[in-house]
This record gives structure tokens, C-alpha cells and sequence, in this order.
């Protein structure tokens, strides 16, 4: 069977802004005298991917990684310095109109609701600029209506809701005229824990439901670890890692954490096997960490047996907030 063409690829794609700088001139300061010149940023720097359709990926990265950069050559609002793409088929900075009728966005600090209007006017409004036909509107907006529990507030003017039903609204308006490739860029930032849940379950649905591929850039690593199999990393411009959670966990989580509950009697002290760090103690329970190439749980569950009586045993696999940080710090740039 052939496989499908990805709806996003990328090659190269480059992006290096410009930007006016000023700097002493060489009597300045005697005359306070400022000369301009300018130096260039490299914002993107050769990311080069594919996107399946159906898939959810997820991409992360400190502020000014590039991120959003990316999105916005992907979508069409900038004209890439070098490299090449394809969205849907389409070159999104030379073909960005009919690329609009086949992509939703949704950016968590911006609405492409109208501020004045009531949440239902401003989903007509969009249904006109998007030419939805009335019929398949109606279809949309019932299954909406139903998955993100809009009826409490659809007449209410957009100023007057709430972050997180604003962000409802702005999904709705998103995905209205049914595209096949939804961005999404901070959708529950400022959100709090029950809307935050709400987003995610919308996406899991038109994804499951409508086969729609998302691309989501977050600073929230629970949106990752709910939604995504596949993760794509990136800092100051350039592709750190592009895989699944796993393989990320297994590559770059290098420890684990074995958690063992021992038969407290008082008489021997508690020694940890050679080579694991103990992290804490509590009582009778210990969390000891230790290199996963190095040891084996069973092998250090086995050398502590012999010499305590253990009531219960853990493993705690490594945090991704943790690994992610690490990728950061070490400045890893080899993909596998």
C-alpha cells in the first residue's frame, strides 16, 4: 500500500530578520554621537520535516527558540530567507489564499473573534469569509456546540467571556469550514486546569473524529504528553530532536528513579549499591537514582534484598519537563 503524502513538508526552511542596532560612533563619547547599523538574526536556521496527515505533533522550545516563526512560514505570513515547503500541496507564501480554506490557526494571546459581537455573529461572520455552506455550518456547529459546551455562552459579546471560553470560541472558528491542518500555537496559555482538560479533549475528538492533522506549539508539556506521539524540539532556530516521547525519554533519560519501601526494623542501616545516588530518604522508604546503561532495576531490587527485607519496590520513569530542560542545558544538536 503507498504511503500517504505528508501534508507539511519542509526542506532547509530559513528565516534571518534584519534588525537596526545602534553603536558608538567612534567620537561618541566625547559628542554622545550614536551611529545606526544593523545585524542580522537568524530566527530559523535549515529546519527540514514532514508531517503525516492524521498526525498530532508537538513542538516545544524555549521563547525566541523559533517556534512561532515557523508557524508563520507555514501558514503563509512569511516569505522564508531560504529553503522550501509545501503545505497541502500547496507553497503557503505563494499560494496563501487557497491555502486559508484548507488550514485553521489558533493563536492563545490573539481571537479572530470580533471583540463587540456576540460569539454566535462573529461564527456567521466567519461562515461568509470562509463561504461554508449554510447547511454543512449548521452540521459543524451542532457538533461543537456539543463538545465544547457552547450554549451558555454563544450569545454573549466575545469582550465579555472568559479565557477559557474565548478559547472555546476560537477553536470553533478555527475548524468551522472543515480544514484538514490545524496550528496551533499556545492554545492554553493563561488557561486553568478544567479548560485546559476542555482543549484537549476538543482536539483528541476532531483528530479521532475527522482525521485532522495539528501541529501545537506549547510551553505546557501536559498538552505534549496527552496528545502527541511525536515530539519536535527546537532552540535558537535549528532542530534539536524530532521523535517520539519514548524514544526521547529513553535517549536523553538516561536515569531513573527506584523507590523501595523496606521492612523497617531499626537494626541495620540502609546502604545503597554501588554507583546509585540516594536522593532522599523517608522512614523506611528510599528514592535512589541510578544510569539506566549502568544498572538493572532487577539486578539493584536483587542486591538490596540481600541485604534488607523490602515491603514494596517503584520505578519512576524520568519527567520530560526534566529531560527537555537537560536537551536545553547541553545544547544537543545531532538528531539520531
Amino acid at each position: 500500500m503507498k504511503a500517504s503524502a505528508p501534508i507539511v513538508h519542509a526542506r532547509g526552511l530559513t528565516k534571518i530578520f534584519t534588525v537596526a542596532q545602534r553603536r558608538e560612533g567612534a567620537l561618541g563619547a566625547l559628542r554622545g554621537l550614536v551611529a545606526r547599523g544593523h545585524r542580522e538574526v537568524r530566527a530559523v536556521d535549515g529546519i527540514s520535516l514532514d508531517i503525516a496527515p492524521g498526525e498530532i505533533v508537538g513542538c516545544i522550545g524555549p521563547n525566541g527558540a523559533g517556534k512561532s516563526t515557523t508557524i508563520k512560514m507555514l501558514t503563509g505570513i512569511l516569505v522564508p530567507t531560504a529553503g522550501e515547503a509545501t503545505v497541502a500541496g500547496l507553497v503557503p507564501w505563494r499560494q496563501r489564499r487557497q491555502l486559508a480554506r484548507r488550514i485553521g490557526v489558533v493563536f492563545g494571546q490573539r481571537t479572530q473573534l470580533w471583540w463587540d459581537l456576540p460569539l454566535i455573529e462573529s461564527l456567521e461572520l466567519l461562515r461568509h469569509v470562509y463561504r461554508v455552506p449554510r447547511e454543512r455550518f449548521q452540521t459543524n456547529l451542532a457538533e461543537m456546540r456539543q463538545v465544547l459546551d457552547l450554549d451558555p455562552f454563544l450569545d454573549t459579546p466575545v469582550r465579555q467571556l472568559s479565557l477559557g471560553q474565548r478559547m472555546r470560541g476560537d477553536l470553533v472558528a478555527a475548524v468551522l469550514h472543515d480544514p484538514t491542518l490545524l496550528y496551533l500555537d499556545e492554545p492554553t496559555i493563561g488557561l486553568d486546569v478544567v479548560a485546559k482538560a476542555r482543549v484537549r479533549e476538543f482536539l483528541a475528538h476532531i483528530n479521532r473524529e475527522r482525521g485532522v492533522t495539528a501541529l501545537l506549539t506549547t510551553h505546557d508539556l501536559a498538552d505534549i504528553e496527552h496528545l502527541c506521539r511525536r515530539l519536535i524540539v527546537i532552540d535558537h532556530g535549528r532542530l534539536l530532536y524530532d521523535g517520539g516521547i519514548d524514544e526521547l525519554r529513553h535517549r536523553y533519560g538516561t536515569h531513573r528513579t527506584l523507590v523501595v519501601d523496606l521492612e523497617d526494623d531499626g537494626t541495620a542501616p540502609f546502604v545503597p549499591p554501588a554507583k546509585v545516588e540516594l536522593i532522599k530518604a523517608d522512614g523506611p522508604r528510599h528514592w535512589m537514582r541510578f544510569d539506566r546503561e549502568s544498572h538493572s532495576a532487577s539486578d539493584l531490587i536483587a542486591t538490596i534484598a540481600s541485604r534488607h527485607a523490602i515491603r514494596d519496590v517503584a520505578i519512576e520513569e524520568p519527567d520530560i519537563e526534566e529531560i527537555v530542560r537537560r536537551i536545553y542545558r547541553e545544547g544537543v544538536v545531532a538528531l539520531p
